[in-house]
């Protein structure tokens, strides 16, 4: 990934961003630690159940946008983290087997008053499921550096 800026972050830029793929001993592992519950973590009691199948953990559904929102739309050199995440859903199970894809909208980007070397951004992210679906929609605020002089 390249370096990117606060003035990288353009409102109103959409674009998608790499895949990663939901592996099942992956889904089930995070479930068991995080999630136990049958539709999650045992393929029988999940198959019998009103997804006809495991399904991913919201939560690992989320641990999976946040490795391509890291890996691929923040930059290292510019990210410093965020002060939270706007209206969450899960709109549709991820399933193993899936390749889901990033694709994120800029809807915001304002210097900060009180610090100028930053601003904050504020993006619409979706992950899309192998039939271009949202699966998982929030909005997220970072805290980006501006371009450094010179």
């Amino acid at each position: 990934m390249s370096d990117r800026w606060f003035e990288d972050y353009v409102v109103g830029t959409t674009a998608e961003h790499g895949s990663i793929r939901v592996e099942e001993a992956e889904l089930v592992d995070f479930a068991q630690r995080f999630d136990p519950q049958p539709i999650h973590v045992d393929p029988d009691a999940a198959a019998a159940g009103p997804y006809g199948g495991l399904i991913a953990s919201g939560w690992h559904t989320c641990a999976l946008m946040m490795r391509l929102f890291a890996q691929e739309y923040l930059s290292p050199a510019s990210s410093l983290g965020s002060p939270g995440v706007d209206e969450l859903r899960w709109l549709a199970p991820a399933r193993p087997g899936d390749e889901l894809t990033l694709r994120t909208t800029v809807l915001e980007a304002r210097l900060s008053h009180s610090k100028p070397d930053r601003g904050l951004v504020r993006t619409r992210i979706e992950l899309l499921g192998p039939t271009a679906e949202a699966v998982l929609t929030m909005t997220a605020l970072n805290l980006v550096l501006t371009r450094p002089a010179g």
